[in-house]
């Protein structure tokens, strides 16, 4: 038996490598979108997070997922999630590279750009648990609502230390927040929302009021606090809701269950019910739709830049297999139809780099308003195409490896778990036409087409698929006047800016190929359709990870 169980022609795991020294895209699409940004900070990142021992607390935070405790053994109501301390970890790991809310006191030169590729390279090892450090991000700029709440708060939320325990706020060294939006009739129509909101007097904090309600998801229910929506006598508004209150005690959340979801199994979301919650305004009574829309902004870009670290982990962890594993008497990396479809991939892979980068230059330059405007376009734009990508990117990635895709176990078990998570960023924080009818309304915030021409004037003249497509989509925004041709649109916008940067960011091997397929109808309909002239051993040695 022993003979017969010789283990020959199996790949290595891809582990111990600097996930941001070898992603090539990643690192060009720093360099052209902010040339001064110092990426020592990055190295370092990348390094840790490529190790053995931080995939192995990826692997246990997926494994052993959070219970909720809703009493002690005694019968008291205590509401708290218990999480396996390789979730800690990667937590501690997060806060410390400042993947949360410090691009909004930081001093770096593009602290947004340092913040999304930290986030990127965060995302190729865990993503599920970086839906409070998203979240925590998100709700920053909208705490400034209530000047007094974000005076104590403000400055933890930004604190690269992270404190799990379920306290008040000023024994701790760093917060979470989290946010509760959606509720059981309504989901992504907000305006729905029956919790009601009370006026409870008023202190330190500003107006007081006592929540009673529901939110159907109510995710990282062990965030500090949350910014929540609830229907006060002026309207749909914004409140601060903390899980402790100034005295010590604990909020009235009750935490109903647990979401048994497809994927994103380290982090856990609830449903939660408000007993007369204590919480605190934020804005302007009857203003909570425009507080929303400027937390979704930010979290919706989280959305497009957790998909392409997805998509990059994925290719890299195909690209690993294919150059060890042999089939038919050579490598597969060496097969012609391998190799197409890896190539393929990388193309997908980098363009949705280089557009997630993009979107997060326009947050770092919000002063400019060619900059304000591209980053109201392009978060509907990125979110909706990079994300609907993704699925179909994953179930390719995974087919490279064969069935030892599809087991969950070892290091390449992991595209398992990366397919199962791959569909979330499409639905949370707005699906798909949620995305495409906020890129209508973001069409009629300013000069779309003069915005659309400046940006992509650059790549002008470098491929002629390009350029049709570029002179057509003035007259098709122009002309939008129909729902049901925005998803066209939206993907049509996506395209032409991945290619633009793509022409002025990779190699002539990547641009021309991404034009010719994605522009120029030179493709078929499922990755591995290039055509037979493509440059595709240039293509794929760019997306290495070794």
């Amino acid at each position: 038996m022993e003979t017969t169980h010789e283990v020959f022609n199996q790949p290595t795991p891809l582990v111990d490598y600097n996930l941001f020294d070898t992603n090539r895209p990643l690192r060009d699409a720093l360099k052209f979108n902010a040339p001064a940004l110092q990426t020592t900070q990055l190295h370092e990142l990348g390094a840790t997070l490529g190790t053995a021992g931080m995939q192995a607390h990826a692997r246990l935070a997926n494994i052993h997922t959070p219970e909720l405790h809703t009493h002690d053994r005694f019968g008291r109501r205590i509401d708290e999630v218990e999480f396996h301390p390789s979730y800690h970890a990667l937590m501690t790991t997060a806060v410390g590279a400042g993947l949360h809310g410090t691009p909004w006191t930081g001093t770096s030169a593009s602290p947004h750009v340092l913040r999304a590729a930290g986030f990127m390279l965060f995302t190729e090892l865990e993503p599920s648990i970086l839906c409070p450090i998203s979240m925590t991000y998100a709700v920053t700029p909208a705490l400034r609502g209530n000047a007094a709440v974000y005076a104590d708060w403000g400055p933890k939320l930004g604190s690269l230390w992270y404190d799990p325990a379920l306290k008040l706020f000023s024994d701790k060294p760093g917060v979470t927040m989290g946010m509760g939006m959606t509720e059981k009739q309504g989901g992504s129509d907000v305006r729905a929302n029956t919790t009601q909101a009370v006026r409870d007097g008023s202190d330190a904090w500003g107006e007081r009021y006592a929540i009673t309600g529901h939110k159907w998801f109510f995710s990282a229910p062990m965030c500090d606090a949350f910014l929540v929506l609830a229907q006060a006598p002026a309207g749909l508004s914004c409140f601060f809701l903390p899980r402790v209150l100034p005295d010590g005690s604990r909020n009235a959340i009750q935490i109903q269950r647990l979401k048994d979801k497809l994927g994103n199994k380290a982090n856990a979301s609830s449903e939660v019910e408000f007993q007369g919650a204590s919480a605190w305004l934020v804005g302007e009574e009857g203003r909570g739709i425009p507080q929303i829309l400027e937390m979704g902004t930010m979290t919706r870009l989280d959305c497009a830049l957790g998909t392409s670290g997805l998509m990059r982990q994925s290719l890299g962890i195909a690209l690993n297999h294919a150059m060890q594993r042999k089939a038919f008497g050579k490598p597969l990396i060496e097969q012609p139809l391998m190799k197409n479809v890896l190539a393929d991939l990388a193309l997908e892979s980098e363009a949705a780099t280089a557009l997630a980068i993009r979107l997060a230059r326009a947050f770092d330059n919000q002063a400019d308003e060619h900059e304000r405007l591209m980053a109201r376009l392009l978060t509907p734009v990125a979110k909706f195409w990079i994300c609907k990508r993704g699925s179909a990117f994953a179930q390719e990635a995974m087919e490279c490896l064969g069935g030892n895709g599809y087991v969950e176990e070892g290091g390449e078990g992991v595209m398992a778990r990366i397919y199962r998570e791959m569909p979330l960023n499409s639905i949370w924080e707005g699906a798909g036409n949620i995305m495409a009818l906020d890129l209508l309304r973001g069409l009629r915030k300013g000069d779309a087409v003069a915005a659309l021409t400046k940006e992509l004037a650059p790549a002008r003249g470098q491929h002629a698929a390009l350029d049709r497509l570029a002179d057509a989509l003035p007259a098709r925004i122009e002309a939008m006047a129909s729902e049901a041709e925005a998803r066209r649109l939206a993907q049509d916008v996506a395209l032409a800016v991945q290619a633009a940067l793509l022409v002025q960011t990779a190699p002539p091997a990547i641009a021309g190929a991404f034009c010719a397929s994605r522009l120029g109808g030179d493709w078929g309909n499922a990755f591995g359709t290039l055509a037979a002239g493509t440059d595709f051993d240039s293509i794929i040695q760019r997306a290495q990870p070794r």
